[in-house]
């Protein structure tokens, strides 16, 4: 029965994940924009406290329930690795394209199905391990390592990406007791704590604008959170962490809408090898291979 009951979450998992890349897509637009500005530390915790005074009114309605946990461990671990991550990859929008900024950040999978085998004993098909090295492809190509993929900012995207991984598979053990939106919430609250002390050295007057681009990345990268935790409530990480390179096209259509950043026929290439990740962990393919 319990099989049964994945099978059918399985597209709705691919099809949060999907909101959930669309949304953290337009997020990093925003933050491209408030970076001409802003500087790093800012960005990171109004990104974190708009996300929690998004949970004002559950706290109101819910009071205490809301945030009653027995995992709090495992939510500051989570919200410390996943900061980290977020530090780095902020910083890679505002220094490298969209796209390749989105690649870093979202070759993630490439490292899930390892940390939740390890982590979550979750099993390893030979599918999931083709997706993770079919993804591994694209981003090289996007990337192109003669454009300087092996530099410090290679460097820091690709230790975020592995701290983000981490952080998903975290999320898909919290999930089997704590509700998507008590997941973000602690996310948010520990993130604001920490982001403050940089925040504090750096702070000055924003204006409108800038305020407008920040609020608008707090609030859609928390709803992309939000989307995240329930589609790895619903399946499996290493299942569906492919489905997360989808965010690197939406990125190159908005890096060519507002910055004309064209993709070469390397990139073209790379989102090719990509979406062939992503269609690898579709429920038709799943199901045809199980049953050839």
């Amino acid at each position: 029965m319990t099989n049964v009951s994945s099978k059918q979450n399985l597209p709705i998992a691919i099809l949060c994940l999907t909101c959930s890349a669309l949304l953290f897509s337009l997020m990093g637009v925003c933050i491209r924009y408030a970076s001409y500005t802003v500087d790093n530390a800012t960005v990171v915790f109004f990104r974190n406290i708009v996300g929690l005074c998004i949970f004002i009114p559950f706290i109101i309605k819910y009071g205490s329930a809301f945030f009653k946990t027995e995992k709090l461990w495992m939510h500051t671990w989570r919200s410390i690795i996943g900061l980290i991550a977020m530090y780095g990859f902020f910083y890679a929008i505002a220094h490298l394209k969209l796209s390749n900024a989105m690649v870093f950040s979202y070759s993630s999978p490439i490292f899930i199905p390892l940390i939740a085998w390890l982590f979550l004993k979750e099993k390893i098909t030979k599918t999931m391990l083709l997706a993770a090295v079919i993804g591994l492809f694209g981003v090289l190509f996007v990337a192109k390592p003669d454009s300087g993929l092996f530099n410090l900012l290679s460097i820091i995207g690709l230790v975020s990406s592995f701290l983000a991984a981490m952080a998903f598979v975290t999320v898909r053990a919290l999930t089997s007791t704590e509700p998507p939106e008590r997941i973000v919430f602690y996310f948010c609250f520990f993130g604001t704590i920490i982001s403050s002390i940089p925040m504090f050295f750096v702070w000055r007057p924003y204006t409108y604008t800038e305020l407008g681009y920040l609020i608008c990345a707090g609030i859609l990268a928390n709803i992309s959170q939000i989307f995240m935790s329930n589609a790895y409530k619903l399946a499996p990480a290493g299942q569906i962490g492919p489905v997360n390179y989808i965010a690197i096209i939406f990125a190159g259509i908005w890096g060519y809408f507002f910055w004309y950043e064209m993709p070469d026929i390397y990139s073209i290439i790379g989102f090719a090898f990509i979406l062939s990740a992503i269609l690898l962990c579709s429920p038709l393919l799943q199901n045809k291979l199980k049953n050839s």
